[in-house]
């Protein structure tokens, strides 16, 4: 049954997601905004389609802050990205330029607004990924990170990466840690699992920390719910 569920969740995702990238380019034609909020839409149905064929429900734990911030995400699946896009209003989204880059759908992503990495770490990199969050935080929306860099097997800590305080120190904003065990329902490939994830937001950590503590701070706090 578990084999049989996770086929039919890929399939209607898949052919979702390819009918949401065909008819968002009108979208993005008309505005960026609409763009924004068709996104949540498409982000919204494939986690229905995870709580109604796949039996993933959600727990959500603590309070989400109003205003810009800079959430920190740990990342151990596709499902936190996912319900994080639909829960937070209108965030600039950090991730691989290799995603952004990808035909029709990475030009969607660029509109929607995003700041490209480079995992060369070059110094031509760092510019650019400095000046996409100027530009961020000049439309005064929230921005979504993964600082720990990568998806990862439950469990695991890895380090984080050193954009994560160039982009704290750029941005200026307060930070909000995001814990989830998603990697118990949502394990790395194929088969899923039913199961309750919880996402926790943890308490707002304030802008301006030397970077030891703030790394210190939210690296333990977005593993929070992975003892």
């Amino acid at each position: 049954m578990t084999a049989i569920r996770s086929v039919l969740f890929y399939l209607l995702s898949y052919v979702t997601t390819a009918v949401m990238v065909l008819v968002g380019i009108p979208v993005a034609l008309a505005s960026r905004r609409a763009l924004a909020l068709y996104a949540r839409a498409w982000a919204r149905i494939l986690a229905a389609y995870a709580r109604t064929v796949l039996g993933v429900r959600l727990k959500l734990e603590g309070t989400m802050p109003e205003g810009p911030v800079l959430y920190a995400a740990k990342h151990e699946s596709a499902y936190e990205t996912l319900l994080l896009l639909a829960l937070i209003e209108d965030p600039v989204i950090v991730l691989k330029r290799e995603i952004a880059d990808v035909p029709l759908f990475g030009k969607l992503t660029r509109r929607h607004g995003v700041i490209p990495v480079d995992r060369s770490a070059s110094s031509a990199a760092l510019r650019a990924m400095l000046t996409a969050a100027d530009e961020a935080k000049a439309q005064n929306r929230p921005v979504l990170i993964f600082p720990e860099g990568t998806r990862v097997p439950r469990g695991q800590r890895p380090k984080l990466q050193a954009g994560f305080a160039g982009l704290y120190g750029r941005l200026g904003l307060p930070v909000v840690p995001v814990a989830t065990d998603a990697g118990l329902a949502w394990p790395r490939g194929f088969l899923k699992r039913p199961g309750t994830v919880r996402i926790r937001f943890g308490e707002v950590i304030p802008a301006g920390m030397p970077r030891k503590e703030i790394e210190a701070e939210v690296h333990s706090a977005i593993n929070a719910l992975n003892d």
